[in-house]
Parts: C-alpha cells; structure tokens; sequence
C-alpha cells in the first residue's frame, strides 16, 4: 500500500444511506501506513457535519506518522445525509483497518469529527456473525480514541450547528437521537481508553464537553489521559503557532505507542 491510496470502505458496493446522500462521493480513506507498524489510528477532521477542515486531516496523520503509527484519513459523509451515515463510515473504517490486518485500530477526531470518533467508541457492536461480508463480522470497537476539542453531547453544552447538520430539521428535537448521540451517556467499563484536549477558553465547542466525557471516563473506571489548556481558539489543529497547546500531538503520540500502536 503507498502513501496516500485512497481506500474505499464499501469497494464494489454501494454504501448504505446512499441514496439520502447521492452527490458525495463514496466514503474513503487516505492512507498514511508505517511499514510495521501494529496500530492505526483514523482521523477524523472536523467541520461542524457540512464539510472535513483540511488542517485537520493530512498534517495530523503525518504527525501520527513520526511515532511510526500508521494513519488514515476518513472522507465520511456529511449533511445532506442519513444521520446514521457518519457513524456506518466510522464503524466500517474500523472494521475495514482490522481485516486489512491491524493489531490496535485507534480513532480521532476534532470538534464534529471527534463527536464522530466519540460515537464510534461508545456505540459500536461485536459484528455480524451470519454476514457474507468478512469484513462486517468484525468488531467495531476502536482500541482507542483520541477526543479533540470535541463535541461530546447533544444534550448539554452542545454545538447547535453539528447537532442541526447531523439530525436534520426533521430530527433536531427527537430527545431519543439526541441522548443517543451523547457520548457521555454512554460510557461504560467497555469503553476504550481515551486521550482528550480542550481550550478553557474555547468559543464554539465549550471545554465542558471534554470534562464532562472525562467523568464519565472516570466513573466507569476507563483510562484517560487529559489536557486541558487556558487559552487557544476553537478548530486549532496540531496548533503550530501556541507554543503550550502544540504539545498535545507528542503528549498523545506517547500515548499509542504506551499503548502498543507503534513498530
């Protein structure tokens, strides 16, 4: 596999919910592999569920990359969709890393793509058993997250815009979707091991989203590491110009690989 294949997760087929989302190319992945590596880790970049911010796809799997822990880039869908759409994509990239041959499958993701990331380590499945597809009898259930300044729930301290994209006008007051997709519910002992971090003074995804997840971390009794920052704006990415904020990628690159992510 070279650098920056494209991958698509239902090669030959037709993902489901495509017809609520017919002018989106099929989702994918970008490969970034590390010869020998044991782990890989999906990114997910954020964009409020309309669009996937580019600072936060490329650079961040190349900085994954240098701790010699292969990386991939998700193309998933966003609005108009399915809302189950995003999260089928999570779930299948995981599944998909794991047939390829993956020891650890990590995911991460920013601000609405972290709300991803955060869904797919709460709700996943064991998978399909009685499926004709190797791939779907895989589990989803990531070895690790990686929340960055996420969007953890659509219950408390929510970003509107994320929640009213994913849902749709249709589906914005539906208090079932809403708990469902509130990470922080849905903690359990089961849940992977998380690294989080956050601004305190982020404007548009308040810090309680993260310290809210890291409690209900805590109360499960799930590993976590956490950093939370004093100042920085929202969607910094790898944040090359804050001296302080710009350490989570080595904090978290120590991270995996004290997981087994690395060669």
């Amino acid at each position: 596999m070279r650098q920056k294949d494209i991958i698509y997760l239902w090669e030959g087929s037709r993902a489901p919910y495509s017809d609520e989302s017919p002018e989106q190319a099929q989702p994918s992945l970008t490969a970034y592999p590390v010869s020998e590596s044991h782990g890989a880790v999906i990114v997910c970049p954020g964009g409020g569920y309309v669009k996937k911010a580019p600072h936060e796809g490329a650079p961040v799997a190349e900085k994954i990359n240098e701790a010699g822990i292969s990386a991939f880039v998700l193309d998933y869908r966003v609005a108009p969709c399915n809302y189950n759409a995003p999260l089928a994509d999570a779930q299948r990239a995981i599944r998909l890393l794991r047939y390829i041959g993956y020891e650890k499958v990590g995911i991460l993701g920013f601000s609405a793509g972290g709300h991803l990331a955060c869904s797919a380590a709460t709700l996943y499945d064991a998978g399909d058993d009685a499926s004709t597809d190797p791939v779907e009898r895989l589990s989803s259930r990531p070895d690790a997250l990686v929340s960055c300044y996420s969007v953890v729930s659509f219950t408390s301290f929510r970003h509107q815009g994320s929640l009213e994209n994913l849902l749709g006008a249709e589906h914005k007051n539906d208090l079932s979707l809403l708990r469902r997709f509130s990470a922080e519910l849905h903690v359990t002992e089961d849940t992977p091991p998380c690294f989080l971090w956050h601004t305190a003074e982020d404007g548009g995804v308040p810090v309680e989203n993260s310290l809210n997840l890291a409690a209900a971390l805590a109360h499960a009794g799930v590993p976590f590491e956490m950093h939370i920052y004093p100042h920085g704006r929202h969607g910094l990415g790898l944040a090359p110009d804050h001296e302080d904020v710009r350490t989570w990628s080595e904090h978290m690159n120590t991270w995996l690989k004290g997981l087994g992510f690395g060669i």
